[in-house]
């Protein structure tokens, strides 16, 4: 991978390279992206520029180094991803690297789909960090830089990010850390300091709920008073494939529950987000919008600080049958 195949803006490009030519390489580098982004692509060409033997303005991408880096293969560069147990990165690495060589933008849950994990109990875990560390240990097998690329540090737990955090804080004589992040408010604040931050383009937008029946299914339940036929529709929300389609959900129902509370105050709703809302508004206490928001922004809130989904979704379910 060159920093002319990354898609990244040429200013990132030219810093990158600077860096390499400059002798000036922070030891930790968090890229921060939206998903899909060009985080990873990025972080490798940057690597490959950093071990190419004929660099220039860009890597010579003919190279031994070149070569094995772009095949993700150079004994010296170790990488992490979420994984769930007893699976490591080691173990999924065939899987990653045939993804990556597909397609290096690619998206999170392109990644769990390839190594066939469950995205909501993906993490990555304190064995990851044992492992990695005994390898650095070892001297590099080049004699040149050993490097580690972490896709995801925000799914690191608290046992691994402090087993990594004094590598980072010391880490020995050419050794490079390349941090690759779609949320980086949500990484340890004490490795987030240590790291030179550069910016992929824009904060990941939240995307747009593409299960609007998970709704309609959910409001049926609390309505007819069924909790058994509510938590069942929680877990189908808690097996959604990401936490931010997870907030897109919250996003989407508060948007629904505020045309809800104008019905009720009598202002006239064609239509609505799903077209329900006027019969949801006839069926449900007045007090039920303005309280379920409140619901929903708790939700949202404990998505985002990496609360286990099915806890989040029974909770909400719990509030809101009291509710209506």
């Amino acid at each position: 991978m060159r920093f002319a195949d990354t898609g990244c803006r040429p200013e990132i490009q030219a810093t990158l390279a600077g860096m390499v030519s400059s002798g000036r390489i922070p030891h930790a580098i968090m890229f921060s992206e939206p998903d899909g982004g060009c985080g990873f692509a990025t972080a490798l060409a940057f690597l490959q520029y950093l071990y190419c033997s004929a660099r220039g303005a860009d890597s010579c991408g003919e190279c031994p180094s070149c070569n094995r880096i772009s095949k993700l293969i150079h004994p010296d560069v170790h990488f992490i991803f979420p994984t769930t147990a007893p699976r490591t990165s080691l173990s999924l690495i065939q899987e990653f690297r045939a993804l990556v060589q597909q397609n290096p933008h690619f998206k999170e849950a392109e990644l769990y789909e390839a190594l066939g994990v469950e995205s909501k109990s993906s993490l990555i875990a304190v064995a990851e960090a044992r492992e990695v560390l005994g390898t650095l240990s070892l001297s590099a097998l080049e004699g040149g830089y050993r490097s580690v690329v972490i896709y995801l540090p925000e799914k690191m737990n608290q046992e691994a990010a402090n087993r990594l955090l004094k590598a980072i804080e010391e880490p020995e004589e050419k050794t490079q850390f390349l941090l690759i992040t779609h949320a980086p408010e949500r990484v340890l604040a004490t490795i987030a300091s240590r790291c030179q931050h550069i910016q992929l383009g824009g904060s990941m937008p939240a995307p747009e709920f593409q299960e609007p029946e998970l709704l309609k299914k959910l409001m049926e339940a609390l309505l007819s008073k069924n909790l058994l036929e509510a938590l069942a529709v929680g877990e189908e929300l808690a097996a959604l494939p990401s936490r931010e389609n997870a907030r897109a959900f919250c996003k989407f129902a508060a948007e629904s529950v505020r045309k809800m509370f104008l019905v009720q105050q009598g202002i006239d709703l064609p239509g609505g987000v799903l077209g329900m809302e006027n019969e949801w508004a006839a069926r449900a206490r007045k007090t039920f919008p303005r309280a379920a928001l409140g619901c929903l922004d708790r939700a949202s809130r404990l998505i985002e600080r990496n609360v286990n989904m099915k806890i989040v979704f029974t909770d909400l379910v719990d509030r809101l049958i009291g509710l209506v």
